[in-house]
């Protein structure tokens, strides 16, 4: 049945995001691809119609660009099998990994065919992989390049794990000026680790961890990472921004012509610091949760373009790692891989977004980004991968209905507006038997 779905399927419903616009209309595929995109009453012939209910929304699946799968290696923190159900579930399509946390780190060919081998069977949305620059591995980036890999992740201070060291200064320009050469993009952690404070610290509360880790920290190493961009042409791209503060260094730059794009995450967009309570290191990430004002200034700068997309850096851990209450002990990531569409298009439609946006955000701007044109959008020519979304579906998250692999999340308990009930890739459901990433 699954094969007939790809090869001759219909969906059709009175609300589709198509480009720039919500229209009513039937999306045809065929062999796994968008065939025609008609109108609503216009229902080619074919053997499979599905047609969504009246409260519900077609979406093209999500790219996202910024996960943390784990595998191999810290498959007891995550692994394929279970972030990406996870991944699905949340509308999801396509993912790209990140080169840490697992072991070995994705920092050479034989590291990346190893990582290839462990997610081929066992991987429910499509998968790409990021290299990764480290201070010793200069010589093995156009290898990777030329090996398939969508760019390569550095940090500028420590990484949190020992197999994956920061490039200092004069790395960061030698790696800069090899990604320049080779056409490749660059993804930049960008905190500076001397404006870090951890006498700042101060145990189970949170106001001690977000002094430690202050906004002068990213806006320092934004301006270092845009100096070596405009020395070097190197496109760039900055991760998980989260002090919005740091906005008009990135839209003077671009003015400038420098090729750099800028990331947010859900987490950024949902909560505050005001409301992060004293020892729940489940919100604990790095940079951290800041102010609502803060917040409230990152919508603003979505909504004016000056950031460019919205990822989720799901970066999950075992429950033991988040049990201290210690921000300073406590691992820092949030798992959110299948609540960062929920997540983001309950603060967007507060704020008189569109899912139009939303789409932007999470599945055209990163897939264009990384050059994954086929992706992210409802168009002739690109691959079937479609969400059925309920916009109006109310829902408090319970974390053991999450599918990543351990059921902690910052998400626990909060109350999300929009429902994922379908997911299909290249035009066949995704379900939890076959896994056909």
């Amino acid at each position: 049945m699954a094969a007939d779905l790809g090869a001759g399927l219909v969906i059709r419903a009175r609300r589709v995001v198509v480009g720039d616009a919500e229209v009513a209309a039937c999306v045809e595929v065929t062999g796994g691809r968008i065939a025609a995109v008609t109108p609503y009453d216009r229902v080619p012939s074919v053997p499979t119609v599905v047609t969504l209910d009246d409260d519900e929304v077609l979406l093209p699946g999500l790219v996202d660009t910024h996960v943390h799968v784990n595998e191999p290696g810290r498959t007891e923190w995550e692994g394929f099998a279970t972030a990406t159900r996870a991944a699905a579930a949340g509308g999801v399509t396509t993912l790209l990994d990140m080169p840490l946390n697992s072991v070995p780190a994705t920092t050479t060919v034989a590291a990346l065919d190893l990582k290839r081998s462990v997610a081929e069977g066992q991987s429910w949305v499509d998968v790409g992989f990021w290299g990764g620059a480290v201070p010793d591995n200069i010589a093995d980036l156009a290898p990777l390049h030329e090996a398939g890999v969508f760019g390569f992740k550095c940090f500028l201070l420590d990484s949190g794990v020992a197999e994956f060291p920061h490039l200092p200064p004069d790395a960061f320009a030698t790696a800069m000026a090899e990604t320049a050469r080779l056409g490749a993009l660059m993804i930049v952690h960008a905190e500076d680790g001397s404006f870090l404070d951890d006498s700042a610290l101060d145990g189970e509360h949170y106001a001690g961890f977000l002094a430690s880790r202050p906004r002068a920290a990213e806006e320092a190493a934004i301006a270092h990472v845009l100096e070596q961009a405009r020395a070097t042409g190197a496109r760039t791209h900055v991760v998980h921004l989260s002090d919005a503060d740091a906005v008009p260094m990135l839209r003077s730059a671009r003015a400038q012509g420098v090729d750099v794009s800028v990331e947010t995450c859900p987490h950024y967009l949902t909560f505050d610091a005001e409301h992060v309570p004293d020892g729940a290191t489940e919100f604990k990430c790095c940079p951290p949760i800041r102010e609502a004002d803060n917040r409230e200034a990152l919508w603003a700068a979505l909504a004016a373009g000056d950031v460019d997309l919205v990822v989720s850096d799901h970066s999950p851990c075992t429950a033991s790692l988040k049990a201290s209450p210690d921000f300073g002990l406590a691992w820092g990531g949030i798992s959110s891989v299948q609540l960062g569409l929920p997540a983001v298009w309950t603060g967007a439609q507060a704020r008189g977004h569109s899912l139009v946006d939303v789409v932007r955000w999470m599945a055209t701007s990163p897939a264009d980004r990384v050059g994954l044109t086929d992706r992210g959008r409802i168009a002739v020519g690109a691959q079937a991968d479609l969400v059925r979304f309920a916009p109006d579906a109310s829902f408090v998250v319970d974390v053991a209905r999450l599918k990543h692999r351990n059921a902690v999340s910052a998400y626990a308990g909060r109350p999300l507006v929009g429902e994922v009930r379908e997911t299909w890739l290249r035009g066949v459901p995704v379900d939890d038997d076959v896994p056909r990433g």
